[in-house]
């Protein structure tokens, strides 16, 4: 009968319990052990057969993470988009499978999640001395050589914390789905990636980038003036996809959204489109929004209308000059001859245009962020502009953008020194001087007698004439 017993000529204490059937249904009795003594024993068989009742416990000790990974990525396959499977099976297949696969899933620790987080800092820098871990050395192999991600390119340069953190939320996410583990090792490791929010191309930052030979960025996320957008469109005008580009840098869509626009969800009528359907990859099929807040409604100023509706009537002309040879594909923006625009095509015209233009650089997702820059320099509420966005709430919103906006700051900046009264006002109308460290009424001031409270200060003040210089 399973339970603790002694085996051998030393004082080893082992146990045995019976375990639920294996997938050959034949029957197993896992041993625990050894221990040094009988009631060491006795409390982990009780250990583990509190863990059967409870559903958390781990049948085969013997399972790597490594096999785990492969099982848990099999079952995402079908439940994700195809990129999201692929960003998953990238984590596993090029990090932890290396890092950690050879690891037993009942042994792993936080620690062991810290170690791999220290061997992925040092991918692609110069090794510190000494430091040849063999860690390391598996995950530098796993990045030279991967058969499992065809047509992929990996990427020379060192990981980023926040590539990091998005490989641990991947580790994360599976620890989560195995109910056999009662303590999730990586739910409490956390990884401080600085957040890159959009900046935006002042006329000093022109100035240095030009000065560098058009090779220095203040940032990776850039974004337009308003007059620096104006600028754009005005030059492409003449454009076959101004009309995309328009789209974009007004309403804020994203790359995947237009390119799977269809025109059964574009009301010119009403001035209204709908974002149901995306395309997010070159040869992918439609897919759904990227979130739930994605499918959205999103109004058109008479200007986008008309361009809309001019560039309906460029693309039937298009396809009357094909004829039997256009592709039908009901989407608002393709090709010459039907077929669907590539989402990487977008990115790689726009990138030409933008060199053309002479403009500071941005990316095509940056005319993304620059319509939420435009819309709350107009004064939008932020909501009506998260809703345009896409965003699941209006928080996120505020916290990347509402710093993008200089007339947004520089209105609150003028409504703090409006609210405290302060003679020091007056120095920016002409009306108090400094010299010697004194602050005085002017000349002028003096002369044109300003009234009590003119200058910001408290209505109780007397006439100017009466004022007595003063040392701060």
């Amino acid at each position: 009968m399973p339970g603790p017993r002694q085996e051998g000529p030393w004082p080893h204490w082992y146990a045995r319990y019976e375990a639920p059937a294996g997938g050959d249904g034949k029957r197993r009795q896992p041993r625990l052990g050894p221990f040094g003594s009988e009631k060491e024993a006795k409390a982990a068989l009780i250990e583990v057969l509190g863990d059967m009742a409870a559903g958390t416990h781990i049948s085969d000790r013997q399972t790597t993470l490594a096999v785990y990974l492969a099982r848990w990525l099999e079952g995402q396959q079908l439940a994700r988009k195809q990129r999201t499977y692929e960003s998953y099976a990238e984590a596993c297949r090029l990090y932890w499978g290396p890092a950690l696969g050879h690891v037993r899933l009942a042994d792993l620790r936080e620690q062991d999640v810290h170690s791999a987080h220290r061997a992925m800092r040092l991918l692609n820098r110069p090794a510190e001395a000494g430091d040849h871990g063999e860690m390391l050395r598996r995950l530098a192999a796993a990045r030279a050589t991967i058969p499992h991600l065809p047509g992929k390119r990996v990427r020379a340069a060192p990981l980023s914390e926040t590539r990091i953190q998005r490989v641990t939320a991947v580790l994360r996410a599976a620890l989560n789905d195995c109910k056999a583990l009662k303590v999730n090792p990586a739910a409490d490791v956390e990884i401080r990636a600085p957040k890159r929010k959009p900046l935006v191309w002042t006329p000093e930052r022109v100035a240095r980038w030009h000065d560098s030979g058009q090779t220095w960025r203040p940032g990776p996320v850039m974004v337009w003036t308003p007059q620096q957008t104006g600028e754009f469109l005005d030059g492409i005008e003449s454009d076959r996809l101004f009309s995309l580009f328009a789209l974009a840098a007004y309403c804020g869509l994203r790359r995947a959204e237009v390119a799977g626009l269809p025109w059964s969800e574009v009301d010119l009528d009403r001035g209204l489109i709908t974002v149901r359907e995306t395309r997010p990859d070159d040869d992918a099929a439609p897919d759904d929004p990227k979130s739930e807040a994605g499918e959205r409604t999103v109004a058109l100023s008479a200007m986008l209308v008309a361009l809309l509706k001019a560039w309906r009537r460029h693309q039937l002309k298009e396809r009357m000059a094909w004829g039997e040879a256009w592709a039908e594909s009901g989407l608002v923006f393709t090709y010459e001859d039907g077929r669907p625009l590539r989402p990487g095509y977008i990115s790689e015209h726009f990138r030409m245009l933008v060199r053309k233009s002479g403009l500071p650089p941005v990316r095509f997702h940056d005319l993304r962020h620059g319509a939420a820059k435009l819309s709350l320099a107009a004064g939008v509420d932020i909501k009506i502009v998260q809703e345009m966005l896409g965003h699941s709430t209006s928080s996120f919103t505020r916290d990347v953008y509402t710093s993008v906006v200089p007339e947004i700051a520089t209105a609150a900046a003028e409504a703090v020194a409006a609210i405290v009264p302060r003679r020091q006002q007056c120095a920016s109308k002409g009306l108090i001087d400094h010299e010697n460290g004194v602050w005085s009424l002017s000349a002028h001031a003096l002369r044109s007698g300003v009234p009590a409270g003119s200058g910001g200060g408290r209505e109780s003040n007397p006439p100017a004439t009466q004022y007595a210089a003063h040392r701060f």
